[in-house]
């Protein structure tokens, strides 16, 4: 007799093939149930920071023309890549608090975060001496970072700034060399005497051994004081800034001779609310911060030499290297002075003269002379 096979599935074969089936069912729901929860996962931060953004108020010690390039284009960079987890509102010189309340402001929590120079927004540290202008420290605007990174400041600021309740010191940049611009020629040391410029504190307490009388009003007044016959002129900022905010249209002279070679800036925040921010954010903070200590040394850079050499508004004026060698040599006292605050203090200082000496001796292209 023809044997025939079976039709039936034997149970054990028909239980693997059930089993099968059921493993390769569940394991596609579980894959889509998995992509499904990542994905939540994913877009469910982003939906509920989308409406409950972190929102900060930074305040800088700049105007407005300004900070259209020393901090805007950072902030918008920074809201545009925080992806709705966090905007930054910026306000521009004296728009929330004055300028010279700006730490105090930070520190209590009224604004979130600051873009200045110690010595500008009166922090309460002993290295406050050397925001902004600290006479005759650097040449370029390239020294200031690298003081910061190599000599040691980077340390000396956080350290500073840990001793201070409430405040986190984020980063330091270089902003443009100090000029003095005025109505009436400077062009010789003697010229300074009696002249009222708006200045940062150091660079003017420096500049009133030679009888230049520094003046603080709030930033967005300066240009009509100078029309007014208040001040006479600026000593704050270099050719870029005086051509950029204005002060080049009422000062008809520019004195080639610079104070130093970079303003020294930081950004600073409110401790409780950088505490308040993902390790993402912070680092995207900074990254931003980066950015913008970037494009202003391009900015700067170029600006200067663009102006001093196509610049129509200012005649140049300059004071003799046979006088101004002795302007230089005085500044190697206040720097001794400026020493003697406190061992910190003094720490800076020698930073800065180990850094000179190491530029000189280099020579070209680190100091030509």
């Amino acid at each position: 007799m023809k044997e025939t096979k079976s039709t039936v599935t034997p149970k054990k074969t028909a239980t693997k093939n059930a089993r099968r089936e059921f493993l390769k069912k569940a394991g596609a729901t579980t894959i889509g149930a998995a992509g499904a929860v990542a994905a939540g996962a994913a877009s469910a931060p982003y939906v509920y920071a989308a409406s409950n953004p972190i929102k900060w108020r930074l305040q800088t010690y700049s105007g407005a023309p300004l900070g259209a390039h020393v901090i805007l284009p950072q902030i918008e960079a920074f809201n545009k890549a925080a992806h709705g987890e966090m905007e930054i509102e910026l306000y521009y010189a004296d728009q929330l608090v004055p300028t010279d309340e700006l730490f105090r402001a930070m520190q209590n929590g009224t604004i979130d975060a600051v873009q200045s120079d110690d010595a500008t927004m009166a922090s309460p540290v002993d290295i406050n001496v050397f925001g902004g202008y600290f006479p005759f420290s650097t040449r370029y605007s390239l020294d200031m970072p690298v003081l910061f990174k190599y000599y040691g400041l980077d340390q000396i600021w956080k350290e500073a700034y840990d001793e201070v309740d409430g405040v986190e010191w984020i980063s330091a940049g270089a902003w443009d060399p100090c000029h003095i611009f005025t109505k009436s020629p400077i062009r010789s040391v003697a010229d300074m005497k009696g002249k009222r410029v708006f200045g940062v504190p150091t660079a003017g307490k420096f500049l009133s051994r030679y009888g230049l009388i520094p003046v603080t009003l709030p930033w967005d007044d300066i240009e009509v004081a100078i029309q007014t016959g208040e001040l006479d002129g600026v000593a704050w900022c270099g050719f870029t800034e005086a051509y950029e905010v204005g002060w080049a249209d009422v000062c008809s002279h520019a004195l080639l001779n610079n104070i130093t070679g970079a303003w020294c800036g930081s950004y600073f925040a409110n401790s409780n609310s950088w505490n308040k921010l993902s390790p993402k954010l912070q680092e995207l903070f900074r990254m931003s911060c980066d950015s913008s200590h970037y494009y202003r040394q391009v900015w700067y850079w170029g600006g200067e030499a663009d102006l001093r050499v196509n610049g129509d508004k200012m005649e140049l004026t300059e004071i003799p290297a046979s006088e101004w060698d002795g302007v230089v040599a005085d500044a190697e006292e206040f720097w001794d002075e400026l020493a003697g605050i406190s061992p910190r203090t003094a720490r800076v200082v020698q930073a800065y003269k180990d850094y000179t000496a190491v530029m000189e001796k280099a020579g070209v292209p680190y100091r030509y002379s």
